[in-house]
């Protein structure tokens, strides 16, 4: 039977019991009057109930089920950014000849506020990336994506990220980049027109891989303190970053 049709089925029996007990409690206490009046006062009460429980509840529910979904992606983005992501951002990272000039707003510490990573994000957006394709760790990037194409694949075959298109456009962007070095046997000696098209695929990447990064270390400053602490201390635009606690 069709979900349109058992509902309909299911509506017709709840309306039969009802009328079938008010006909009953006529019979029973003969009061008629008292018992339309009290209908009349559960048709009054009716919109009220609509609006706790269509509005008010279901809304909470909503923003609860959102919350929990948000906390299933956060630990996807957790095991991507440690399977891979953070180690791809710092190789990444190799071809931007501004680091210097964008490393001073990623720098994140302990003490850092919402104002500070807001800041640091709209700074990523704004920042004027000069990539450059053309440099020799191109050939490591290659191996790197190629040997880790099978995570990139099972994230997004997760159907919860469809939830969070940034990461998947994210997800998509590394994808692209993979397929296209993995297309070229050689990658030395290209037209500079390829070269420009490389420096654009890995800007998109990079300019995403940062700003998802951002998002989720400060995720992980709001709920596990422990592990933010440890991002900090192994942050990808710290050269020679140390686990050590100093």
């Amino acid at each position: 039977m069709k979900r349109s049709h058992w509902s309909l089925l299911l509506s017709l029996i709840l309306l039969a019991v009802s009328a079938a007990l008010y006909l009953l409690q006529i019979q029973l206490f003969r009061k008629p009057g008292d018992t339309f009046f009290y209908l009349l006062q559960d048709l009054a009460f009716l919109p009220m109930q609509v609006l706790l429980v269509t509005l008010i509840l279901n809304e909470m529910l909503q923003r609860r089920a959102k919350q929990e979904m948000q906390n299933k992606l956060n630990m996807v983005i957790g095991a991507f950014y440690s399977e891979m992501g953070a180690d791809l951002l710092q190789r990444c990272a190799a071809f931007d000849n501004r680091l210097d000039t964008l490393r001073t707003h990623v720098l994140i510490g302990s003490a850092w506020t919402d104002k500070d990573f807001a800041t640091a994000q709209q700074q990523v957006r704004t920042h004027g990336f000069s990539i450059d394709a053309r440099r020799p760790e191109l050939a490591a990037l290659k191996q790197f994506l190629i040997e880790r194409r099978s995570c990139l694949l099972a994230l997004l075959e997760n159907p919860n990220l469809l939830e969070h298109e940034t990461f998947t456009d994210l997800l998509w962007a590394v994808s692209h980049l993979t397929e296209e070095l993995a297309y070229r046997p050689q990658l030395q000696g290209l037209p500079d027109s390829d070269y420009a098209h490389l420096s654009g695929d890995l800007q998109r990447a990079y300019t995403l891989l940062i700003y998802e990064w951002l998002a989720y270390v400060k995720h992980l400053r709001d709920n596990y303190p422990y592990m933010y602490s440890l991002v900090v201390r192994m942050n990808p635009f710290v050269p020679d970053a140390s686990p050590i606690v100093c």
